[in-house]
């Protein structure tokens, strides 16, 4: 945060929408000395001031209600939804905010953040920006070049295949699988050279053989 140049946030609100490994007391203070306003996850188990649980709130308690969390001295605005997984399994997801906002406008924030988190774990793995370095322009462009014909290559796979995929894990299996055969099985050989001695302590040997013709 202390990068971020101040032309871009004079005279403006400044939200900062955190994960929740970033609900820590220091980094709290840290925004605050800022003057932002802060849309933070918490856990489920984080402590109260009272001695409560996050959690009890969803039971007893109500979205938009003021919360004092356990080593802070100022009150935060809490609210909680439900999150739907990739699994079609719902999760109970509980935000904060340094800000009065109502409980339905927390919860709109909150969804946004997680939207955002889920791009950056897709493009990241998905799309390799965790391979890439962003601190040079030449890394920035060579990394959204790549990403955008990754995207397009595993576009074209899922409308091609039907019903179409609608899951990114699993379309760029079937886009490597379909376009790269070869890349595949450079991966299943180098894995299988990796636990040639796993398949040894067992009393196996792998060997490999080309199909005569």
């Amino acid at each position: 945060m202390g990068t971020v140049p101040k032309q871009l946030t004079q005279g403006t609100t400044v939200i900062v929408l955190a994960d929740t490994e970033f609900s820590t007391v220091k980094f709290f203070n840290a925004v605050r000395a800022k003057s932002w306003r802060i849309v933070v996850g918490v856990r489920n188990n984080r402590k109260l001031q009272d001695g409560r649980t996050v959690k009890q709130l969803y039971r007893h308690g109500k979205r938009g209600q003021q919360v004092l969390l356990e080593g802070l001295t100022k009150p935060l605005t809490i609210s909680w939804f439900w999150l739907k997984r990739a699994d079609s399994k719902r999760e109970l997801r509980f935000v904060v905010s340094s800000h009065p906002y109502s409980g339905a406008y927390l919860v709109m924030l909150g969804r946004k953040r997680w939207a955002i988190e889920g791009f950056f774990k897709t493009i990241k793995h998905r799309f390799g920006l965790h391979c890439f370095g962003q601190s040079t322009k030449p890394g920035v462009y060579r990394w959204l070049i790549l990403s955008l014909l990754s995207y397009l290559l595993a576009h074209w796979i899922d409308q091609w295949f039907l019903p179409p995929v609608l899951d990114w894990k699993a379309t760029c299996d079937l886009t490597l699988s379909i376009l790269f055969p070869s890349v595949l099985w450079l991966k299943l050989l180098r894995y299988l050279q990796i636990s040639a001695d796993i398949a040894a302590r067992h009393g196996f040997e792998i060997v490999l053989k080309p199909i005569p013709t």
